[in-house]
């Protein structure tokens, strides 16, 4: 989800492959990527696979923390292709199997269950610490012949034109360096370096929300296949929501969405800590859940995080992950995002490069179809945010019932899902004519 400081325990030492302190930078690459993180980890290990010269360049030194803990179902076959399914089943990380909503008079759902859908194993799932399983990505990279620059910041990007041709870096304590590259793909996260710089990363205006989160220890959490059980809970007149995220080692991740302007604004008070506490008691399914529980890290925010360039490629760069956009964490859509642009684009590079054209056409043929599933989780987010009953779309359409869990599970990128468009205007416009006619 967002950026912050350091949260849970710390990995063993012999988890990381370490960094490429001493290796010398290459002059010349096929393809430079900025940023180690999950979409830059997927695409320069798919392109290395592939037989391209690829170099990561990573600000931080692994390992680093990051929120946006938690996968859902269709994580499943990027990971496959990458070659991480073993290393996640032997990661120790949570099991995740369903979602519960509570909701604001603090009734539990029953479990939704994934496998009850799809009996496949792509429907166990996990909750992740993000410290470690950055690293397993990014090692994963390593192991798979990227050459991976920790501690090294990209400057700039480097241009003829409206082309990109490499990239300006420096290692800490050290000389600038100048890296040309025939693609540069922007996985820089929310830093967006090439979208910043070109000014195409617009806001979204729908989804203009914040998030007041933090850690607790000893948290209530369900057993044996519920232990990881995802929980969505709603505040008591539904101004928003609170994530629930069951991590390894007893911690608990606890956030809290809503409005940018209820949450952060429009308060008497506006300290962090007092939001935090005052919303919690706002929310009666997870008071309970706290009870004898201690918080272990201090409380984070982030806000009007919610936007999009306008371009996934341009002349010789790709964006990927959140340096291409960041939807919402509800449904928990981040990671999915990352580990799918970083695919479909590592397929799109190396076939540019094998034709020798690095147009923007060329290395952005996967963006209509991305960006399409990206949209279909959107339409979903902006229903919930306004108070549409699923259960009373699906009672209704019952045939609908696989579409929406479909869909929630993260199979964005297939048309067939798009048979709950009809039916979500219908609902949506009876709940307009109800509100006129009540005078609201």
């Amino acid at each position: 989800m967002f950026d912050a400081a350091s949260a849970c325990s710390d990995i063993p030492a012999a988890l990381s492959l370490g960094t490429s302190g001493s290796e010398p930078i290459p002059p010349r690459v096929d393809v430079a990527v900025i940023g180690g993180g999950p979409s830059g980890a997927t695409v320069a290990t798919l392109l290395a696979m592939a037989g391209r010269s690829v170099a990561v360049f990573e600000r931080d030194h692994f390992p680093r923390f990051h929120v946006g803990e938690s996968l859902i179902p269709e994580c499943y076959w990027t990971l496959g292709r990458l070659d991480m399914l073993g290393k996640m089943r032997a990661s120790g990380f949570t099991e995740k199997h369903s979602v519960q909503f509570v909701n604001e008079r603090g009734d539990l759902s029953a479990p939704f269950y994934f496998a009850d859908h799809k009996k496949h194993e792509s429907s166990r799932t996990w909750q992740v610490t993000r410290r470690e399983f950055d690293v397993l990505m990014l090692d994963n990279a390593r192991e798979k012949g990227a050459r991976v620059f920790e501690g090294t910041r990209v400057l700039e990007g480097t241009f003829a034109g409206s082309r990109a041709t490499g990239l300006r870096v420096q290692r800490e304590g050290g000389t600038e360096q100048t890296v040309a590259a025939d693609v540069v793909v922007d996985a820089s996260g929310q830093s967006a370096m090439i979208s910043a710089r070109l000014g195409t990363r617009q806001w979204d205006q729908e989804l203009k929300k914040a998030a007041v989160w933090s850690y607790w220890k000893a948290a209530e959490r369900g057993e044996g296949k519920d232990e990881g059980a995802t929980t969505v809970l709603q505040l008591d007149q539904k101004q928003g929501w609170f994530w629930y995220i069951p991590l390894p080692d007893d911690v608990v991740s606890v956030g809290v969405v809503a409005d940018n302007d209820y949450l952060l604004k429009d308060r008497a008070n506006r300290d962090p800590e007092v939001i935090y506490q005052e919303e919690i008691a706002r929310c009666p399914g997870l008071g309970p859940r706290l009870a004898g529980a201690e918080r272990v890290q201090p409380v984070r925010v982030a806000k009007e995080y919610s936007y999009r360039a306008s371009d996934v490629a341009g002349d010789g760069w790709v964006l990927v992950g959140d340096a291409f956009g960041f939807l919402d964490p509800l449904y928990s859509s981040g990671i999915l995002l990352a580990l799918r642009s970083g695919e479909v684009a590592a397929d799109a590079i190396d076939a540019a490069l094998a034709a020798g054209d690095t147009s923007a056409e060329r290395l952005g043929t996967w963006g209509p179809e991305f960006i399409r599933g990206m949209d279909r989780m959107k339409r979903l987010v902006i229903e919930f945010y306004d108070g549409l009953n699923f259960g009373k779309l699906v009672k209704r359409n019952p045939d609908l019932q696989g579409v929406v869990t479909d869909l929630l599970i993260g199979d964005l990128f297939n048309d067939r899902v798009d048979a709950i468009v009809g039916p979500l205007d219908e609902l949506r416009a009876e709940m307009a004519a109800a509100s006129t006619a009540s005078g609201c």
